[in-house]
């Protein structure tokens, strides 16, 4: 069986701009595949690594794909909020880059633990009011979401759309009434869609990087394609 739900379209801008970010993540090492274990427990045949945009060139780069997913979805929003941690620079890094195109949003982050001296508390930054787009790297059990789409509701704004880069489109865990880890049939993108009601804009899907593997046949890449589509069988979401 073939998991190509989700992918974006062929022959399209969003297609193109999804290519070549997969691209440009195998090239920086950010994309790497082999043999991860995720926080869910599962062995995964890749791994995403945004902690390795780790200079200037790569993180500019990572914002203007940021940007231009953000441009084409249409979505619209008053601020960029960053959670903790990778998110302050990536939405740091999308806010300078949509400033840059002239689109100039106020921006805020969070600490991990408040600050009882200075402007004191946990929020840093723009104050959070309007609809905020929340900028994150991925989302595996959507519990860093859910923290922070807590957040922007206690400071009396709206959570409005997530930002990320790769959606694995893979089952999401959570904890069952007898205390064990357990698979459930939505992604973390798919909840905060269905059940609360945000928008997503994705840079690219796993389906995308099926795509890339496919395109680029022979050797290692045949293997870590299979590895990877076998994984997409066991844990994908249609």
């Amino acid at each position: 069986m073939v998991w190509d739900a989700g992918a974006a379209k062929a022959d399209t801008p969003e297609a193109a701009l999804a290519q070549e970010f997969v691209q440009f993540c195998v090239d920086a090492g950010v994309l790497r595949f082999g043999e991860f274990k995720t926080k869910a427990g599962r062995m995964s045949p890749y791994f995403f690594n945004a902690g390795l945009f780790d200079d200037g060139a790569k993180l500019g780069r990572l914002a203007q794909f940021y940007a231009k997913a953000l441009v084409a979805s249409g979505i619209e929003f008053d601020m960029i909020f960053g959670p903790a941690y990778k998110g302050i620079p990536l939405g740091a890094a999308v806010s300078i880059e949509l400033a840059r195109l002239g689109r100039n949003v106020p921006f805020a982050y969070n600490r991990k633990e408040a600050k009882d001296h200075g402007e004191g508390g946990t929020l840093v930054g723009a104050p959070l009011k309007g609809r905020v787009l929340i900028v994150d790297d991925v989302m595996s059990a959507g519990t860093a979401a859910r923290e922070s789409i807590a957040l922007i509701r206690a400071a009396g704004a709206t959570p409005h759309a997530i930002a990320i880069a790769l959606d694995r489109q893979e089952k999401a865990t959570e904890v069952g009434a007898d205390g064990r880890v357990q698979d459930v049939d939505h992604s973390a993108v798919q909840y905060v869609q269905r059940e609360l009601g945000m928008q997503v804009c994705t840079i690219a899907r796993l389906a995308d990087l099926l795509q890339y593997l496919a395109a680029h046949t022979g050797g290692e890449h045949d293997a870590h394609r299979e590895r990877v589509q076998a994984y997409r069988e066991r844990y994908g979401v249609s």
